[in-house]
């Protein structure tokens, strides 16, 4: 009689762990910026048709990387969250707190469970406030820890090095053509060297509290992208267009 194969708690964390961060790494950063009135996503997306940054909420955003299909399950999750609590109670219990909580559940028991694989997904679940104070931004990595975030935050790819680009230039309460401009070029921004990245292939996105309307949301493209991006010089693809990205 054969012996069953044993694999100790321990490892088996550390082998789930090592899965997911490994696809998670392969898909392009996606960075998050505080600015003065509100708060700033930015990706490089090539993709037209799938969103890494969609709205939740009248002031709640959500960004993620890694497999496109999870984290839209959990997109689609938190839309129909949101909408069932603010039209059984009202709408200004539906916060962003309350959201990466719920996600933290999910990611958490998914991570924990033996029975399917571990999602390749970290997300950023925002809130913009009344104030620069009241903003919320929760980092959500793909065991379900949540970590409150302040500033800006870069999860996916080469996200060290895009933080410590980020970090070198960013200024708190800059207005957003300058925070669009460091973020960008901070995500262009590698060891080998620099390059522009075309605006064709960003995806931006802001919470602008300063809206009359009651949803925050706006999508930032065409030419209002490339007047707020100025004169950059020439545009540079990413050579490894054609690489897997989980979420394009």
């Amino acid at each position: 009689m054969s012996m069953p194969f044993y694999v100790s708690p321990e490892q088996l964390m550390k082998d789930r762990a090592d899965f997911a961060r490994k696809g998670i790494a392969r898909g392009r950063s996606v960075v998050i910026v505080q600015y003065a009135d509100g708060v700033l996503f930015v990706s490089e997306n090539p993709s037209q048709a799938l969103h890494k940054v969609s709205e939740i909420y009248d002031r709640i955003a959500f960004a993620a990387v890694g497999r496109y299909n999870e984290f839209e399950n959990l997109r689609i999750a938190g839309v129909r969250l949101a909408d069932m609590r603010g039209y059984a109670y009202d709408r200004r219990d539906v916060t962003g707190r309350g959201l990466a909580n719920a996600y933290a559940q999910t990611l958490g028991t998914i991570f924990s469970s033996g029975g399917e694989k571990p999602y390749e997904v970290e997300l950023f679940v925002a809130e913009v406030g009344d104030t620069a104070e009241d903003d919320q931004i929760f980092r959500l990595t793909y065991d379900g820890q949540v970590a409150d975030e302040h500033g800006f935050a870069v999860m996916g790819g080469a996200s060290e090095t895009v933080a410590r680009s980020l970090g070198e230039h960013y200024s708190e309460g800059a207005p957003l053509a300058t925070a669009l401009r460091v973020a960008v070029a901070a995500l262009g921004h590698s060891d080998a060297g620099d390059r522009v990245i075309p605006a064709d292939h960003l995806e931006v996105a802001v919470l602008d509290r300063t809206r009359s309307q009651p949803r925050k949301f706006v999508r930032i493209r065409g030419e209002r992208l490339r007047e707020m991006l100025g004169d950059r010089g020439p545009e540079t693809p990413d050579p490894d267009d054609a690489a897997d990205d989980p979420a394009s």
